[in-house]
């Protein structure tokens, strides 16, 4: 009797270990994991460290709408979905699976994104932005702290022929017009001592500021990653008149002003245009 009693009582005891346990387990917290849908803007963006409540140093970023915050453009570092390639200019809708984490760590966010598949990929960008109204001409735009500087280079000089084939001053040719670019060259000397403050996102070249010699309106134009394109800094209607009604020997004069991601001015350059 005692023996069943005893029996009894070590199996009263496991249950009850083992509903302890499930319950235990049934309470702890899970990542939630849903597939979502979400809209890549073919604009960016700044955000700021977690650390830096300042807001000294902005960083370049993706925006983005999902389906969590329908209508709102959000923030989201370029490396945040993982498996997934930006690139400026175009516009994506993603689907992403998220996972919000039940446990996140304390210098993180609670949102991990990974790409599925790219449901369209769009290019949008005009690469020409619309100037602010009160700039009407080079006096007006502001410079940004610090500016001027001596950061960037360009080729001082471009020669075209009547078949609007484009070459460097001294002989090397271009791509054709529709893919040549104006490369900046960070000529930046490491001795300068705001040299680690020039390398951050409000000094670089974001956009560029175009003088022409044909009109007086100035144009915005985005650099992408290493320069503006020579279509975008010199129109086709420009492009036109160089190669068919300029004479051989005359010149263009063109000048950029080199402006941050505010749109602020960082310094001005120079280069000429020559007919062949």
């Amino acid at each position: 009797m005692k023996t069943k009693s005893f029996f009894g009582m070590l199996l009263a005891a496991l249950l009850t270990l083992a509903g302890m346990t499930a319950c235990s387990d049934d309470d702890e917290p899970k990542d939630s994991v849903k597939e979502i849908r979400m809209q890549v803007s073919a604009e960016t963006g700044i955000m700021f460290d977690l650390f830096d409540d300042k807001g000294e140093h902005p960083i370049e970023c993706m925006l983005v709408m999902s389906e969590d915050n329908p209508g709102v453009w959000e923030s989201l570092g370029f490396d945040r979905i993982e498996g997934f390639t930006y690139e400026r200019g175009h516009e994506y809708y993603l689907s992403v699976k998220r996972t919000i984490l039940a446990n996140p760590p304390a210098d993180a966010s609670d949102r991990k994104y990974e790409l599925i598949r790219v449901l369209e990929d769009r290019l949008v960008a005009d690469p020409e932005v619309p100037v602010d109204k009160d700039i009407k001409s080079e006096a007006d735009i502001e410079y940004y702290d610090l500016c001027p500087f001596e950061k960037y280079a360009v080729s001082k000089e471009f020669i075209i022929d009547k078949d609007g084939n484009i070459f460097y001053g001294n002989g090397s040719s271009l791509p054709t017009y529709d893919a040549a670019r104006i490369w900046l060259e960070n000529i930046l000397n490491k001795e300068d001592p705001n040299w680690v403050k020039f390398q951050t996102v409000t000094y670089q070249a974001t956009y560029s500021y175009v003088l022409s010699p044909f009109t007086d309106n100035i144009r915005l134009v985005r650099n992408e990653s290493h320069g503006p394109m020579f279509k975008n800094v010199v129109p086709e209607n420009e492009f036109t008149h160089i190669t068919q009604s300029m004479k051989s020997g005359e010149e263009a004069r063109y000048a950029l002003i080199l402006a941050n991601i505010y749109k602020k001015g960082l310094q001005k350059l120079e280069f000429v245009i020559k007919k062949q």
